[in-house]
């Protein structure tokens, strides 16, 4: 799950040429005499976002159908929520419950795998996101629009590949595969572990490092155009829009990790600090061949004192071996009429 960290961003900082502008110190968050906060800045007068930040929250994605028309919950409603979910999600109270998954060339599956950790391995957060019921703040109604009729016929082919025995490891999910976390991003999203991000700002470049599958996105600050390789993460550029730091990042490799999404994903990001520990993320979303129209999603972070963990994936990736071999071994046993 977690192990001490393995990485360090030594050679990331080397090629950016220092962990802060210029090499010299930020300067503090003040307050004026009106009571309005500023953030702290950087030598070149930006605002100086740097260290780690945790993105967890029990806020779904998407608002459920028990607050069809409720965007926001009193605070005895989000007491009452927190409270519910926390006691849903507990792993070890909730161990002896299984979940059909119906059948695999004749043999029964079940989703066990989800509880085999049990509560103390999960990192999942405990309180609402402002209130809110949905992470979805556009459209209205905290809902990711409908699909197209493209997108359904390619998850379909998708889902397809996946209930099958796997014929190779193009045939498993990304995250599976150790490719992309699955609230690696980008965009980032909440998720059962690992959900914190640092964040270093350098001489024309931001770098933004996930604990989750410990990848290190090099953002350049210096209006360079796009290259035209698609990369698994995408191509980000930067740019700040007043105190407001903006991240464009598009010509994706392949499938990403967010909600099906496909290659032609385009993403716009922002990161604005709202307090002395606490930032405001914020991501819209648009790819035409998958929904009907954009949507955007905002997710507070809070400023933390932990450090990053590598996260090891499959330490090898003997998972997939396991997968691949059994599937193997089914497609044998079930040739040769032994299977059970």
């Amino acid at each position: 799950m977690k192990q001490p960290i393995l990485i360090s961003f030594g050679v990331v900082l080397a090629f950016l040429g220092g962990a802060s502008v210029s090499g010299q110190a930020p300067s503090r968050a003040t307050t004026s005499a009106s009571g309005k906060w500023s953030p702290p800045r950087t030598p070149d007068g930006k605002p100086d976002m740097q260290g780690i930040w945790d993105f967890r929250t029990v806020t779904p994605m998407e608002r459920p159908a028990e607050f069809a028309n409720k965007a926001v919950l009193t605070p005895e409603e989000a007491a009452a929520y927190e409270k519910q979910v926390v006691a849903g999600r507990n792993a070890d109270a909730n161990r002896d419950r299984e979940t059909s998954r119906g059948t695999i060339n004749g043999t029964q599956v079940t989703a066990d795998v989800a509880l085999a950790y049990n509560d103390f391995w999960w990192d999942r957060g405990t309180k609402v996101a402002n209130l809110r019921t949905s992470l979805i703040v556009d459209p209205p109604d905290g809902r990711i629009p409908a699909l197209t009729p493209q997108a359904e016929k390619r998850l379909a082919e998708l889902e397809k590949h996946r209930e099958r025995l796997a014929e190779g490891p193009e045939d498993r999910p990304v995250g599976e595969r150790c490719i992309m976390g699955f609230n690696s991003g980008p965009p980032w999203a909440p998720g059962g572990y690992n959900m914190n991000v640092q964040i270093v700002q350098a001489s024309g470049n931001v770098v933004l490092m996930n604990e989750m599958v410990h990848n290190a996105r090099i953002v350049p600050m210096d209006g360079r155009p796009f290259s035209n390789a698609r990369q698994w993460a995408g191509v980000s550029r930067g740019r700040w829009e007043g105190d407001t730091l903006v991240v464009e990042t598009k010509n994706f490799s392949h499938e990403t990790s967010l909600r099906g999404s496909g290659p032609n994903l385009h993403l716009i990001e922002k990161f604005t600090l709202s307090g002395p520990d606490t930032l405001v993320y914020e991501f819209t979303v648009s790819d035409p061949t998958t929904w009907t129209k954009p949507w955007t999603a905002q997710i507070p972070m809070r400023k933390t004192e932990d450090r990053i963990f590598e996260y090891a994936c499959h330490e090898g990736n003997y998972g997939m071996m396991g997968v691949l071999r059994g599937a193997r071994q089914i497609e044998k046993e079930s040739a040769t009429g032994t299977r059970p």
